[in-house]
Order: C-alpha cells, then sequence, then structure tokens
C-alpha cells in the first residue's frame, strides 16, 4: 500500500535517511517513510511523504510491554497470526478454517450401492436388512403421537391371553426399555393386591368431607393377585406380553391403560391396543433371530 500525502506540513532535508523505522515502544508495526520534492501545480514546492507498509515478509520482533498488576507479559505475534485470521497464507494461499475430515469407506454400503442398477429388489432388501440390523445405533428425534390410543378386546380371558401393541414405528432401545419398565411396574403392583376395586374407600368417600380409612374394612376385602406374565416380545413395530391375571378385575387393566396413554403422547407413538387373540396381524410366530428384528425383553 503506497499513501500520497500531496500537502507536507513541514519540509525536510534531502540528506535525512531514506528509510527509518520507529524506536518508540509500545506501537504499531514500522513503516518505511520516503520523502521526495513534490512540484504541486501551483508553482510552490512542496514535499510529497510516501509511506509504504512493511511487507509480510518481515518478522516483527516482539516488544515487552510494562508489567501490569498480575505481571504477566504482553507481546505482539507475528504476520503468521495475521494469516490465520483471515484465512490465506503467502505460501499456500487460501486455508480454510476447518481441517479436513477422513471418513471409513462402507464396503457393504458400497455393494448395496453397486447393485442398485443390475437388481435393484436386491438393493433394496439388503438395505431393509441393514437397516434392521442397525437401527438401535440411528439416532433421531422421537416424540410421541397426538392421535389418540385405540383400545380394542378381542376374546380377552384374565386368566389365559396376550395383549398386543401396535406402535406407527419400529420402538427405539429407549422406547423398548421404557415400555418394559411399565409393564414391570404394572405386574408387581397387581402381583401386590394393589389394584383392588373392593377396597376404594378414599376414591369414593366424599370430596368435602376429611378422608378417614377403616382398615378391618380393608382387611376383610377380598384380595386380589395378579399370578403370572410373560416376557416382553418385540417384531419389528408389534409387541407383545402374555399375562395370567386370574381374578377378573377391570381396575387393573385401567391401571395399564392409563399408563399407555400418556406413554403414547408423551415418549413413543402406540397406535392400538389389544386385548386377547392367539394371532396379531403380520406376527410371525417361527421368527426368533434378532437379525430378523425379533427380540425379547425379561419381565
Amino acid at each position: 500500500m503506497v499513501i500520497l500525502h500531496t500537502c507536507a506540513p513541514f519540509l525536510q532535508s534531502p540528506g535525512f535517511p531514506l528509510s527509518s523505522f520507529s524506536r518508540q515502544e509500545n506501537c504499531s508495526p514500522p513503516f518505511w517513510a520516503v520523502r521526495v520534492p513534490f512540484q504541486s501545480f501551483c508553482g510552490q514546492p512542496k514535499t510529497c511523504i510516501i509511506v509504504a507498509k512493511a511487507g509480510r515478509g518481515l518478522k516483527l520482533k516482539t516488544q515487552k510491554e510494562n508489567e501490569g498488576a498480575d505481571g504477566k507479559e504482553v507481546r505482539y505475534g507475528d504476520d503468521e497470526d495475521d494469516e490465520a485470521d483471515d484465512g490465506f497464507s503467502s505460501r499456500s494461499g487460501f486455508v480454510g478454517r476447518g481441517e479436513g475430515k477422513e471418513f471409513d469407506r462402507d464396503p457393504e454400503f458400497a455393494e448395496i450401492m453397486g447393485a442398485c442398477l443390475d437388481d435393484p429388489q436386491k438393493a433394496r432388501s439388503k438395505m431393509e436388512e441393514r437397516l434392521r440390523k442397525k437401527r438401535n445405533k440411528i439416532l433421531h428425534t422421537k416424540s410421541g403421537s397426538g392421535e389418540p390410543m385405540k383400545v380394542v378386546f378381542s376374546d380377552f380371558g384374565f386368566s389365559n391371553s396376550y395383549i398386543w401393541l401396535e406402535f406407527y414405528n419400529t420402538p427405539l432401545e429407549q422406547d423398548v426399555s421404557l415400555i418394559s419398565d411399565t409393564i414391570r411396574s404394572w405386574h408387581i403392583i397387581g402381583r401386590l393386591g394393589g389394584c383392588n376395586s373392593m377396597n376404594m374407600q378414599l376414591s369414593q368417600s366424599p370430596l368435602d368431607k376429611r378422608p378417614s380409612y377403616d382398615a378391618i374394612q380393608g382387611a376383610n376385602v377380598t384380595p386380589t393377585t395378579f399370578y403370572n406374565i410373560g416376557d416382553f416380545e418385540i417384531q419389528d413395530n408389534l409387541g407383545r406380553v402374555w399375562v395370567d391375571i386370574g381374578t377378573k378385575e377391570p381396575l387393573i387393566l385401567d391401571v395399564l391403560i392409563n399408563a399407555l396413554t400418556q406413554i403414547s403422547s408423551d415418549f413413543v407413538g402406540i397406535k392400538q391396543v389389544v386385548f386377547g387373540g392367539s394371532e396379531f396381524e403380520h406376527w410371525k410366530e417361527n421368527m426368533t433371530s434378532e437379525e430378523a428384528g425379533y427380540t425379547v425383553h425379561k419381565i
């Protein structure tokens, strides 16, 4: 950069050195000052001062600042810092701010892409199998459903029946864990007799009176016990659990339905819950492989 000052306020003698560096401390990078005579249009001699900025190749010497209260020294950096700031380098041109990333090649994915032209159906089958195997590693946002969960009863027997759950999508690992914990808690409460509709003293008492509980009446009520329960099985977007409730107690079903309704609304969408029936659409009894999409979760 060259800056011409056509009207200088003072004259310098020709014997002054052509170049000089500022010796002041705490100053900006040095400049060269060249003074040459200049003839204006008015005929009066003036002096032109040409100031040239020091080149990038010249390293700026670090200058010690006066020590402050913390006793630390402040030093000026060289031109390499400037090059890093604007993303340019005199040696290699433009330098990006981010470092390049190298990704490992995926032979399996390359094979799938190569088979797209020769056999599209085979490539689609391999892609579906790949997604099924790695579905737990795929992270994506998951929320509940705004649609109400449908509840259906189909030849349900309290002593020997399946409870079927149909999800809108294949549930993730954390979704399956939440459903399993809910069913496990429901079974424990039922096994301990916590869902006995014959002893509902507080819920049936008037709201305008102080609650009271009759221990003798509660002890003489016929107990209800959740006898047995199976494991929670998953096939793609379907799930089922076998139950043996034993006593015909509708309250225990209401507790499960209320819990699943809240889960479907807030966490993972459940399309419908079917009580009863030994078969369900798209459920394969002979599927026992995890690679095919079948998993078992202990209750």
